[in-house]
């Protein structure tokens, strides 16, 4: 019985290859040309593998009757066997992912098909089609996956730069009434870029599709939730409570024209969160230099500041302004990711904002005006406004008592330290934020200007180094009490 010669070597020889077989299924061994080799292992034969085309997907080429293998392939028939110049053939026909069609496996062997040989051939056939189905549907769901994530992406751009009608226009098809709101919070959660991808996912399922969840473009180990629903802001804060390897930072609720705002509030809560026992922080609403204006003369200055933009084309205008209010709050590399378009795009809009307004946004002075012109004019939103009076400037707009008291309070706070803080952060914004010149003008090494900065920084509870809205409250509040001039804007 042992020693018969039909190939049958009974179940325990079955198993064995079966078992092999099915071991080539899981999710962890399939490939086809792993199958393909095996096989030929198994029955001691060449084998191959290759489209309606004869294009060889697996093993090494076979020679073929190439009129045989287009009667499989059209589906004439479903196999042949063939025999002759010393060698036995066996032709599979094998259905292959749309749109190739089908396929050819083909098995050659010095010796006749036994038993045992028909049956890993054929059981081989019918599981390389089932594993090239499965191949095709997880394609297919990476693709799905890939497309809706970018679909997202493209949605949280256009928050980005004000084209609310538009970011709801393209999230109503996937997702209706996600963006039937006029405001919301945005939450940045950090976590290793090895786990981004998991940690997004499982922000996906928390929020049960009433948030926009993204995969930072600018930094690998960030995910960006714009959430308008407070359940699913409160499901999203349970998450990361439960995990102790994600950095929660979220904004205060913004009209989704400050998405861009509301991030830079998220990003700044984050640094905070970092140095908490429960890894979490929520932007602190405090009271900014800007409130403390006359609204109405805070826009007509506004408008009189950005009047040249006036004359570029509505969405051309739209752009430059985004892009500046970006940029100004980030790096242009950071900007040029979050918005989809490259660093040197960032910086040719910058320029020509630049040029428009007669100015130079390598000063900080400059910096912070514009930023703050920027973000009165979205306050304003399609409110009118007159014209300011010419002799309105930047000082008279600062003048006011209230403002002035919170500027001299702030500024306050430096002085109990005995390195003079506030001298070296003076020179320092004087010197556009470049530590090498400041220290220069101080007599210091650049380092001691680097620590000086970094020291302030828990002080005043603003971040300095990192240009955004902190940084330019402070330079506002050296303007306010005339520790800085003027900066120069000749539009």
């Amino acid at each position: 019985m042992a020693g018969r010669d039909d190939g049958s070597r009974g179940v325990e020889g079955a198993e064995h290859w079966a078992q092999e077989l099915l071991g080539h299924l899981r999710p962890t061994g399939r490939d086809v040309r792993r199958i393909v080799d095996w096989l030929a292992g198994t029955v001691d034969g060449t084998v191959s593998l290759r489209d309606h085309d004869g294009t060889l997907l697996a093993g090494p080429p076979t020679p073929l009757d190439e009129g045989l293998a287009a009667d499989i392939v059209n589906g004439r028939i479903a196999s042949a066997a063939w025999e002759g110049d010393g060698r036995y053939l066996r032709l599979i026909r094998v259905e292959l992912p749309p749109p190739a069609g089908a396929g050819v496996l083909a098995v050659s062997r010095t010796a006749p098909f036994d038993r045992r040989a028909f049956e890993v051939v054929n059981h081989t056939a019918a599981a390389l089609e089932l594993l090239l189905r499965a191949e095709r549907t997880t394609a297919t769901g990476h693709r799905l996956a890939r497309a809706t994530s970018d679909l997202r992406l493209a949605i949280l751009q256009l928050l980005m730069v004000e084209d609310t009608i538009a970011a709801r226009r393209v999230a109503a098809g996937l997702w209706p009434g996600l963006l039937d709101t006029d405001t919301a919070c945005v939450y940045v959660v950090e976590t290793s870029p090895r786990d981004r991808d998991r940690l997004a996912d499982d922000c996906l399922a928390a929020t049960h599709d009433r948030a926009l969840v993204v995969r930072c473009p600018a930094m690998d180990g960030h995910v960006i939730v714009v959430t308008p629903d407070d359940r699913a802001a409160g499901r999203l804060r349970g998450l990361c409570g439960r995990r102790t390897d994600a950095i929660l930072g979220g904004s205060t609720r913004q009209s989704l024209a400050r998405t861009a705002t509301a991030y830079g509030q998220a990003v700044s809560a984050l640094a905070v969160a970092r140095f908490r026992p429960e890894r979490a922080a929520v932007y602190a609403e405090r009271t900014h230099p800007e409130r403390l204006m006359d609204p109405a003369v805070l826009r007509a200055w506004s408008t009189r500041l950005l009047r040249p933009l006036d004359t570029m084309p509505h969405h051309t205008r739209a752009e430059l302004l985004a892009t500046t209010r970006l940029g100004l709050e980030f790096t242009a590399v950071s900007a040029a990711k979050v918005l989809g378009v490259s660093r040197n795009t960032v910086r040719a809009r910058m320029e020509r904002v630049e040029g428009l307004l007669g100015t130079d946004f390598s000063d900080l002075t400059v910096r912070a005006t514009v930023h703050l012109a920027l973000n009165a004019q979205v306050d304003a939103g399609e409110e009118p406004a007159e014209p300011a009076a010419p002799a309105t400037r930047l000082t008279d707009l600062l003048a006011g008592p209230a403002l002035h008291t919170w500027a001299r309070d702030l500024l306050a706070r430096l002085d109990t330290d005995t390195r003079d803080l506030r001298r070296t952060l003076r020179t320092w914004i004087a010197a556009g934020g470049n530590s090498e010149r400041a220290a220069q003008l101080l007599g210091v090494h650049a380092q001691t200007v680097r620590e000086h900065v970094r020291s302030a920084e828990p002080v005043l509870e603003r971040q300095l180094l990192a240009a955004g809205t902190d940084l330019y409250e402070v330079v506002l509040a050296h303007l306010a009490v005339r520790d800085l001039e003027e900066p120069a804007l000749r539009p």
